[in-house]
């Protein structure tokens, strides 16, 4: 019998998860409900943020944080040149202009003086940028938050593969997600990442005008608050209370609202967070040991600043591939029919046709020098220790050299 296939990442889903969904399927909500409003409180305690705002998915999170900064036409947000789509396309579906910034050639991270690049590159002063925790470590925010108010510009931590990531900068303890050094941090809870609400995403904000704007974007612009209410003579029976139907939009916005069947499931995998995040870091850790022992040549772990205590996405490595004498492709494919998955996070986006046609071709050595070496290895929370062997083990082989 063939050995069972060990993709690069997946959810975990148990018996409780199930029960609580399956208890939002008995009552009387499944859209916008009780579920949503805990869900919500549950996540900003979590960390440690004034108020989370729940939404579809990531993508729509980034959206509607770049709306919450009234990013707009004629207007610039620097992004890493190495993420996902969604971190560049969020200031697009504003109307904005996007300025790649480079990385770091081994984390992928962006480093400050990469935002004072692409700053100077700018054709005029940014309005926000997005640095990315690529992965699970995190940019160094209080430099970048130094360079943001000198040149006086927003930032929103793209933070969809931090969730669990702690540490001390700056003299300050602080949790990914807390916004100490941004106006808002954006959370996905696709399948893959650290927990997961089947879809979805949230934004963190200690600002309650910034969380109250995101609430009403997320739901068509619609409100019902007496206080909010613009055309009073057509709100009002009697000047004091509004018809029952009357609702006003005074602002375009989104249905961008997350259920309470995904909320109820959130809040069930909230509660295994620490347990999610303490088996990542102990795979991490054996895979580290392992790659050590095993030697392989041109493979070069990618380790994280020890100020921090990481809620690990992703387990990357960078392969010297000219040194190995094989290419990427042939590895993956190799692992592939060998039982394991692999995954590459990201190829440039300034590579994306989309983005060359409108900017133009242009390479950041950094984020070059990155691309051509990085791979996703398998990372998830069922993993087993065997599959952590296993793993390195086939890397091994697939690049022609045997495990001890």
């Amino acid at each position: 019998m063939s050995r069972h296939f060990v993709p690069y990442g997946k959810q975990y889903v148990d018996e409780a998860d199930i029960a609580a969904v399956v208890d939002v399927l008995k009552s009387d909500y499944l859209t916008t409900g009780p579920m949503v409003d805990k869900f919500e409180a549950a996540f900003a305690e979590t960390v440690g943020a004034g108020f989370a705002i729940a939404c579809v998915n990531g993508t729509a999170a980034l959206h509607l944080a770049a709306m919450g900064l009234a990013l707009g036409p004629n207007e610039y947000a620097v992004v890493p040149a190495v993420t996902f789509l969604s971190t560049a396309n969020a200031a697009r579906f504003t109307g904005a202009e996007v300025i790649f910034a480079d990385v770091d050639p081994v984390t992928g991270l962006m480093r400050p003086s990469d935002f004072l690049a692409a700053i100077a590159r700018a054709p005029v002063r940014p309005k926000s940028v997005f640095p990315v925790h690529l992965g699970g470590p995190c940019c160094d925010m209080p430099a970048i938050r130094k360079i943001a108010e000198q040149y006086g510009v927003d930032i929103v931590e793209d933070a969809c593969h931090s969730l669990g990531t702690t540490g001390r900068l700056d003299g300050a303890n602080f949790r990914i997600g807390d916004c100490r050094w941004s106006a808002m941090a954006v959370f996905s809870t696709h399948p893959v990442k650290m927990l997961t609400t089947g879809e979805g995403g949230i934004v963190t904000t200690n600002d309650p005008l910034l969380a109250s704007r995101i609430r009403l974007l997320r739901n068509h612009g619609m409100t019902r608050d007496v206080d909010e209410l613009v055309v009073r003579e057509q709100a009002f029976a009697d000047g004091k209370v509004p018809f029952r139907w009357y609702y006003e939009m005074d602002d375009i916005g989104y249905n961008y609202r997350l259920t309470d069947l995904q909320c109820a499931l959130g809040i069930s995998q909230l509660k295994k967070l620490g347990r999610f995040v303490k088996r990542r870091r102990e795979l991490v850790a054996k895979y580290a040991r392992l790659l050590k022992e095993a030697a392989i040549p041109g493979v070069v772990l990618i380790t994280a600043d020890d100020r921090f205590e990481i809620g690990w996405h992703l387990f990357r490595v960078q392969i010297d591939f000219a040194k190995a004498g094989l290419d990427r492709q042939t590895l993956m494919t190799r692992m592939a029919q060998l039982g394991i998955g692999s995954q590459v996070h990201y190829m440039p986006l300034y590579r994306q046709p989309y983005y060359a046609k409108r900017y133009g071709t242009m390479r950041l050595p950094g984020a070059e020098a990155y691309y051509e070496r990085t791979l996703s290895l398998p990372l998830y929370f069922e993993m087993a220790d065997s599959d952590v062997d296993r793993v390195v083990a086939t890397l091994s082989e697939a690049m022609g050299k045997s495990a001890d």
